[in-house]
């Protein structure tokens, strides 16, 4: 064992020496203080990641990830359909990174009851569609399969919708909606319920099969409102995007539609913005709490480094070099700062654990979308950050222990 780890190591081993009166203390509050902000810059990392994955797999649950639009209006101002054929769906699934293609009609309509009615957007989806998402939120009942070819006369609502209008499952319902023919009417048996917590969809979005919205539009079976268009990658969307714009935008159909590509992030900008501002509060914590174990651990060296001055001295007076000094304090503030990172992941690890599998910690979902604080393990974020804490830590410290370079040794070995 070298000489600066064997001090390093016995500054402290006698806990009833005197001088260590306050310095003992001090190195608890700095080694708390290091365990405190790994522990909560973990914590921190794995809460907004984990946020931020649900919220977007809930809102490209009901738009997938990018969709192809009309940019096309009709005489009577209303936006024509495209031709959601096998042609433009070949054009689409050539790019590598397209995991799958559905179409979908969505139209204006209402649901009455005897005592209530409400405004609603219905979402017509064919067997092609995949509804995990649906299935993944849903409260009670069955999705049925729905299909392109009849109609089923089944209808998904939301619980909002249900609770607002007083509705439960098997109950009958009439949705009246109005078409260029005049208002239409349909009706309608509620087989399943889900439950997103997304209020700007749950409050809008019913869910019905799309051969019965084609007929009350008068469309053919080629007519859909958008094609939606799931990737595997949703990092690349972008990139995705860019290409599939290349390619696409500005293409017109035999009907003279022109065609546009939009992905989730412009169809749904504030709901991205809002998660975009996250970042930016994980940036701010992760720099306080980096302060914070540095101002801590700092404050205990220099505690110690000012009750071990005849120590100092002593060293000094033997023909210790300021080098071979600093090395000593600095080995034993490393010693500090790893044990501190390592209880703090463990302590992290731990509460994330917990929160994960039983969701004791619970949010409002009106207010967040969720209903329990949501956990994401990123293991690349963590050891980031434990390496980054423990480098940027030790070398503020290691400047600091330039201080024992200032005594003299015939000054330090009678300070009191």
């Amino acid at each position: 064992m070298s000489l600066s780890r064997f001090i390093a190591s016995h500054i402290y081993t006698d806990k009833n020496a005197e001088q260590n009166r306050i310095s003992r203390p001090a190195i608890r509050i700095a080694l708390l203080g290091i365990i405190i902000g790994t522990a909560v810059m973990i914590l921190s990392i794995a809460v907004i990641m984990g946020f931020k994955r649900q919220i977007t797999e809930k809102i490209t649950g009901f738009g997938s990830h990018l969709q192809v639009l009309s940019l096309t209006r009709d005489q009577n101002n209303q936006i024509m359909p495209i031709l959601t054929n096998d042609s433009l769906k070949s054009v689409i699934m050539q790019n590598r990174q397209v995991a799958h293609v559905q179409p979908y009609v969505q139209i204006m309509g209402m649901i009455k009851t005897d005592d209530d009615f409400l405004g609603m957007q219905f979402k017509g989806i064919d067997e092609d569609y995949d509804t995990t998402f649906l299935h993944v939120n849903l409260v009670e009942g069955y999705i049925p399969h729905f299909s392109s070819k009849e109609a089923s006369n089944k209808i998904v609502l939301s619980k909002y919708i249900t609770n607002k209008l007083k509705l439960s499952i098997n109950d009958k319902i009439y949705a009246y909606y109005i078409s260029q023919s005049g208002m239409r009417a349909r009706r309608f048996e509620i087989v399943g319920i889900y439950q997103s917590n997304l209020s700007e969809y749950d409050k809008s979005i019913v869910i019905t099969d799309i051969y019965t919205l084609r007929k009350i539009q008068g469309w053919d079976k080629e007519q859909s409102t958008a094609y939606e268009i799931q990737i595997k990658d949703f990092n690349q969307l972008q990139i995705v995007t860019d290409q599939l714009v290349d390619k696409i935008n500005h293409n017109f159909d035999r009907n003279g539609c022109t065609y546009g590509v939009f992905n989730i992030k412009e169809i749904a900008p504030n709901i991205f913005s809002w998660l975009g501002v996250l970042d930016m509060n994980v940036i701010i914590i992760l720099v306080l709490m980096l302060l914070v174990s540095i101002v801590t651990i700092m404050s205990g060296l220099l505690i110690i480094m000012l009750e071990q001055v005849s120590m100092i001295g002593l060293l000094k007076a033997l023909g210790a070099t300021n080098g071979a000094i600093r090395k000593i304090f600095a080995r034993f503030a490393f010693n500090l700062i790893f044990k501190g990172v390592v209880i703090g992941n463990i302590v992290a690890f731990i509460v994330a654990a917990v929160q994960y599998y039983t969701h004791i910690i619970k949010l409002d979902a009106e207010t967040y979308y969720i209903d329990s604080v949501p956990i994401e393990f990123h293991w690349q974020y963590f050891i980031i950050i434990d390496i980054t804490t423990l480098l940027i830590t030790f070398a503020v410290v290691f400047c600091s222990t330039h201080l024992v370079s200032i005594n003299k040794p015939a000054d330090t070995l009678h300070f009191e």
